[in-house]
């Protein structure tokens, strides 16, 4: 949800239209103790997760407690910040503080339909700053002696605020890219090497049995859901997956009933960031689509819209049809709160009954993926 396009009319476009949200009372951000202009701007960087540039960030609070942070591309597209106001409203959203990064003629006009849109809506702007080459003026500042005209120099570096943030364990990316970079492709050929085996192994067990039985879809979603299990345990403790162990756990989120485990199982551990991160960048194209979108859960749950909507990209370039990742898509295009969807999500306890005991046809999507998979002795 971190990109500048069309709303969301296209089924391939991007997920939104330049907006990013960070839901900070989903998760436990430390308290971060701001006292002035300067401190506002190194705490920016580790509440939208990088050091923003041409952009708008507001900072929401809830009386003093930080509710949410938003970071909107600038110039915005047209009627962009008319989602602001709303966003803020539903949040329960009280005091905000803006910063806009880049040239004053763009920032200026940003920052004051902001602030506008904002008092109509009963949200009061207590702070208002424009960032650019390491020094910030101030929009409520009401002599020079304050905020002379060269501006002010700040750096969100070497600051308290940023050495407190990163000693809670916030991290601050250099700049957009390198959060994208984070869920690109990285696979070699020994990855690629594995899933081919791997699929060889599926496609002559598959072949064996004669027809994709009950039985055979008990066997193989008991096995998927064990090593979905073990792998979350694994990297909870800082662990990896081999390549095989890798390329076979994605052929298991092709069973929807596996993946449906691994959603349901979802918390607020890393070891759920850190393990679909690792295989939306290990797997082959072809087969991310799940293991994007519970990345994409997992930070949307975690209040990284930012990079949630990402990880729904990659998931889309994957399958443009998936169906988790455009409920995913939508819910970051209307930037809900993750408690929208958490009450309703099912346990793994509750699919089994729900469910009910495995069906041959739960394998359609592993047989169609084993059915475009080259043997194990190409290439």
């Amino acid at each position: 949800m971190d990109n500048r396009s069309p709303p969301q009319n296209s089924v391939k476009g991007p997920v939104a239209t330049g907006a990013s949200a960070r839901l900070t009372a989903m998760t436990t951000t430390p308290k971060l103790v701001l006292t002035s202009p300067a401190d506002i701007l190194a705490a920016v960087p580790y509440l939208v997760g990088f050091h923003p540039a041409d952009s708008l960030v507001v900072i929401g609070f809830a009386g003093t407690a930080l509710q949410l942070s938003t970071r909107w591309d600038l110039p915005p597209e047209p009627g962009d910040l008319d989602r602001l106001a709303p966003l803020f409203v539903r949040e329960g959203v009280t005091m905000a503080v803006l910063v806009g990064y880049g040239p004053e003629p763009v920032v200026d006009s940003a920052v004051l339909e902001t602030g506008r849109l904002l008092e109509e809506a009963g949200v009061r702007v207590t702070e208002a700053l424009r960032a650019e080459d390491g020094r910030y003026w101030s929009y409520a500042c009401p002599t020079i002696v304050c905020c002379p005209d060269e501006g002010l120099p700040y750096d969100p570096v070497s600051s308290p605020v940023a050495a407190e943030a990163v000693v809670h364990g916030l991290v601050a990316l250099p700049d957009r890219g390198s959060l994208r970079r984070t869920v690109e492709p990285s696979a070699g050929a020994a990855m690629r090497e594995a899933s081919r085996r791997v699929a060889g192994e599926l496609r002559a067990r598959l072949a064996r049995q004669g027809q994709v039985s009950d039985a055979v879809a008990a066997e193989l979603v008991a096995g998927g859901l064990a090593r979905v299990r073990a792998a979350i345990d694994l990297y909870g403790s800082g662990g990896r997956l081999d390549d095989r162990a890798a390329a076979r756990l994605g052929f298991d989120l092709a069973i929807i009933r596996v993946r449906d485990e691994a959603w349901a199982l979802l918390d607020d551990r890393d070891a759920h960031l850190a393990l679909w991160k690792d295989l939306t960048r290990r797997l082959d194209p072809r087969h991310v689509a799940p293991a994007a979108s519970l990345l994409a859960a997992a930070a949307w749950r975690s209040g990284d819209c930012a990079l949630a909507g990402m990880a729904v990209e990659r998931a889309l370039e994957a399958d443009d049809a998936y169906s988790m990742a455009h409920l995913l898509r939508e819910a970051l295009v209307h930037m809900l709160s993750p408690a929208s969807l958490l009450d309703r999500m099912p346990t793994p306890e509750d699919l089994e009954a729900e469910m009910g005991p495995p069906r041959g046809c739960w394998l359609g999507p592993l047989v169609t993926w084993l059915s475009g998979e080259p043997s194990a002795r190409a290439g």
